[in-house]
């Protein structure tokens, strides 16, 4: 990667500069990415553990676990390591870094999430066909696609950023390294950096909610033609989880990429940035684990397994 400026390391603003609320946000972003990192390792332990949960929608929930432990752990450390030293240095390269692999796994949830949406809409809507249509190969396919997609944006968006010189300033008006506030500080024409994120933040954006919606909408059309109130409220309670984290997410992400309201970055944008870097992933598994009768059963399963004197009663 060719480095255009004098600059080697970068200062991250934070989140304030109010010394009396740096212990507060230390103690929030601490506890929020402890209950992420236990929330998203035990899914992906439990549906590991468990061969009942061996099927595609839980096979692309363990990868929404890993998706979210990842580009978490992407921003919060560095988050808590700052409030925690007050050092706001970030390296050069470590924002490079930081900037990729928060952009690669965040595409990739957006592919993940529509790779789901066709799973459910293959389960609602084609039942008999489910097993032949939600082959191993096909789930794999729909895997590996999301993680190319997701990290070939990354590497553009990393490598159009860093070619950028920045002469001005160094100071970065955010808590981690994103195309916005880096946008922001550089010397250079980013006229086309900005139409670059706007095209192909929008298009993996509106490409895969687009797969989401239409999935939907024949679900719901599938849901309105069942005879029995049951069966309709069984296979809508199956797609709210989904729904739920479709919404959250999507709604962060065209509010902070797609409909900036300014060329500066503002707070309304930090506020955003919390919420769908740190927010979201501590969130997901407490949606699926918490409407999800099978998580439920399994992580009981689990728990008597290894502590059969505290949970030796079964569960009713």
């Amino acid at each position: 990667m060719e480095n255009n400026t004098d600059v080697t390391e970068f200062i991250l603003l934070g989140l304030t500069d109010n010394p009396n609320l740096q212990v507060p946000l230390l103690l929030v972003f601490l506890f929020i990415y402890l209950i992420t990192l236990v929330g998203n390792g035990g899914m992906m332990v439990i549906i590991h553990s468990d061969s009942r949960l061996h099927t595609p929608m839980y096979f692309f929930l363990s990868n929404l676990s890993f998706v979210d432990l990842g580009y978490s752990s992407a921003v919060a450390p560095k988050t808590v390591a700052v409030l925690y030293s007050g050092n706001k240095v970030i390296s050069y390269n470590g924002c490079a870094a930081q900037l990729f692999f928060f952009g690669g796994f965040a595409t990739v949830e957006c592919y993940l999430l529509a790779s789901m949406a066709y799973d459910r809409h293959a389960a609602i809507c084609r039942p008999l066909h489910y097993t032949s249509t939600m082959t191993t190969g096909v789930c794999a396919l729909l895997m590996t696609g999301s993680y190319v997609c997701g990290f070939l944006n990354a590497s553009i968006h990393t490598a159009d950023t860093f070619r950028l010189s920045f002469c001005s300033s160094n100071e970065i008006n955010h808590f981690f390294c994103d195309v916005p506030p880096l946008l922001a500080i550089s010397c250079s024409n980013t006229r086309l950096s900005k139409l670059l994120v706007g095209c192909v933040v929008g298009f993996n954006a509106f490409f895969t909610l687009l797969v989401t919606l239409i999935s939907y909408l024949f679900i719901c059309i599938s849901i309105q033609r069942m005879r029995s109130a049951e069966g309709q409220k069984k296979a809508f309670s199956t797609c709210m989880s989904h729904l739920m984290s479709v919404s959250i997410f999507y709604g962060s992400i065209i509010f902070m990429y797609i409909w900036p309201s300014s060329s500066q970055f503002r707070d309304t944008d930090r506020i955003a940035s919390v919420f769908y870097t740190v927010v979201i992933p501590m969130l997901n598994p407490l949606i699926y684990s918490l409407r999800n009768k099978e998580v439920k059963n399994a992580l009981w399963k689990t728990l008597n397994k290894l502590y059969p004197q505290s949970f030796g009663v079964r569960r009713k």
